[in-house]
C-alpha cells in the first residue's frame, strides 16, 4: 500500500497549485506563505542542529510548546521548526513561539514538495504529533536516515477502525518509527494491534507555557476589573453562550458584581448577545455584565483577568476544548459533560478533583458561588507540575535520537 501511495503521490502536483488557489480565495490560506505548501518561499534555515515538529492544527501546534522548552533546556545550541496546516496554527503560534523557534507550513506530500523541503532544512530528528503522518514525507525521511518518532499519540476507536481500512500502509509507516508514545492506555492498546511498543508518557498539553498577551492591555484592564468576580466561557461556541448567560443571570442575583467574559471559537461569525466588543475597542463599565472578546489570539489576556472558566465546546458535539491553557493561569475549571476531543485531559483533571463538571445552568451558577474555586486551581496546578517533569523525561529520549 506503500508503494501504491507514494506512486499515486506524483500526481499530486497536477491539482495542488489550482487547489491551493481556489483555498486562498475563500479565506483558508495565508495570502503571502501558501506557496510554502509547494515547497517553495521557505524560510532560511537556522545554523547548527535542527529539530523538526509536526502539528496538524492551532491546538497540537500550541501544545508542542512544553516539549520545545524542554529540549532547549537541554541543548541550548539547538532549533526548532514546526510545521502545521492551517493558516489560524500560524497566526497564533507566531504570537506564543518559543525562542529558536520558526513556523512553516507543511508541504503537499508530493515527491518534488518533498525534496525541497527536506533538502532546504535538513532536520537532525523529525516529531510527529498526536495523529497526522504523510506517508511520503515518512518515507523520504527514512531513506535519508533521519530518526523520527511519534508523541502523544491519539487514537479512538472511530480512528482506530480507520487506520484498520489502511493497516498495512500504516505498518509500514509506524515501522519506521524510532519512538512511539501514546496520551493514553487505549490509544497504546489500539497502536499494540499494528505490531509497535508504544510507551504511554501523556498529553503535551498541560506542559506548554502560559499563553502570551499584550501587557498594556492587561495592566488597562485589571484595574477596573479588580474587586469584581471575572469569569469566561472560552472558547465558545453557541451551546456553550446559551448555558453560560443563562447562570449568568442568575449568579448576578448573588453576585451583582460578577462579569462574564465570552470569547466566541469563531470571533466573525455575528452573534445577538449584546454586551461592549473587544473588536470595536471597547471595554467593560461597572453596569455591563457581559463583554464579549471576539478578536482572535487573546485567551492569553482573557485568562489573565478571570478566576474561572467554563470550557468551550463542552455542551455540543464540539466535544470540548484545551482545558490547560486556562489552568495554566490559575483558573478553576469547568466544563459540561461533552469532553470526547480532550477525554485524556479532562479524565486527568478529574482523577485529582482539579476540574468540576457542570451539566446545566443551574449547576454551573452554583458551581461559580462555591468558595473552593481556588483549591481547585491549586489541584490543576499541581497536575501541570507533574506533566512538566514527565515531558522533561521525554525530551532527554528525544535529544539521544538527533543524528549528527
Amino acid at each position: 500500500m506503500l508503494r501504491a501511495y507514494l506512486a499515486a503521490s506524483r500526481l499530486i502536483p497536477l491539482a495542488a497549485p489550482a487547489h491551493l488557489r481556489r483555498r486562498l480565495k475563500r479565506g483558508k490560506e495565508d495570502p503571502r506563505r501558501w506557496r510554502e505548501k509547494l515547497g517553495e518561499g521557505l524560510a532560511p534555515r537556522p545554523n547548527g542542529p535542527l529539530i523538526w515538529l509536526h502539528a496538524v492544527g492551532l491546538g497540537e501546534a500550541l501544545s508542542l510548546r512544553g516539549l520545545i522548552v524542554a529540549l532547549f533546556d537541554l541543548r541550548p545550541e539547538l532549533s526548532f521548526l514546526v510545521t502545521s496546516s492551517t493558516a489560524a496554527s500560524a497566526t497564533v503560534f507566531a504570537k506564543n513561539a518559543p525562542p529558536r523557534t520558526l513556523h512553516q507550513f507543511l508541504p503537499l506530500d508530493a515527491p518534488a514538495y518533498r525534496r525541497r523541503f527536506l533538502d532546504h532544512f535538513r532536520p537532525g530528528l523529525c516529531i510527529w504529533v498526536e495523529q497526522d503522518l504523510w506517508p511520503g514525507m515518512v518515507s523520504d525521511l527514512a531513506q535519508r536516515g533521519i530518526p523520527q518518532c511519534i508523541v502523544a499519540a491519539r487514537m479512538n476507536a472511530r480512528s482506530l477502525a480507520a487506520h484498520q481500512r489502511a493497516a498495512g500502509l500504516f505498518r509500514d509507516l509506524y515501522g519506521a518509527m524510532a519512538l512511539i508514545t501514546a496520551q493514553d492506555e487505549k490509544t497504546a492498546t489500539h497502536l499494540h494491534s499494528f505490531g509497535v511498543d508504544v510507551a504511554v508518557t501523556g498529553s503535551l498539553k498541560p506542559a506548554a507555557p502560559s499563553l502570551s498577551h499584550d501587557p498594556d492591555a492587561l495592566s488597562d484592564l485589571q484595574t477596573p476589573l479588580a474587586d469584581r468576580f471575572v469569569w469566561a466561557v472560552a472558547p465558545a461556541h453557541p451551546a456553550d453562550m446559551a448555558v453560560a448567560l443563562a447562570a449568568h443571570d442568575r449568579l448576578r442575583q448573588a453576585r451583582p458584581d460578577a462579569l462574564l467574559i465570552i470569547a466566541p471559537r469563531f470571533p466573525d461569525q455575528p452573534s445577538a448577545t449584546a454586551g461592549p466588543r473587544r473588536s470595536k475597542g471597547e471595554v467593560p463599565d461597572r453596569e455591563d455584565a457581559v463583554w464579549i472578546c471576539d478578536t482572535f489570539g487573546e485567551l492569553g489576556l482573557i485568562y489573565r483577568l478571570t478566576q474561572a472558566v467554563l470550557i468551550g465546546g463542552t455542551f455540543s458535539d464540539i466535544e470540548g476544548h484545551n482545558p490547560w491553557e486556562a489552568a495554566i493561569l490559575s483558573n478553576a475549571i469547568l466544563h459540561g459533560p461533552r469532553t470526547a476531543n480532550f477525554a485524556t485531559d479532562f479524565a486527568y483533571l478529574a482523577t485529582d478533583e482539579a476540574a468540576l463538571l457542570v451539566n446545566d445552568a443551574n449547576s454551573l451558577a452554583a458551581a461559580l458561588q462555591r468558595d473552593d474555586l481556588a483549591a481547585l486551581a491549586a489541584r490543576a496546578a499541581a497536575c501541570i507540575a507533574t506533566a512538566r517533569a514527565e515531558t522533561t523525561g521525554l525530551a532527554q529520549r528525544l535529544v539521544t535520537m538527533l543524528k549528527p
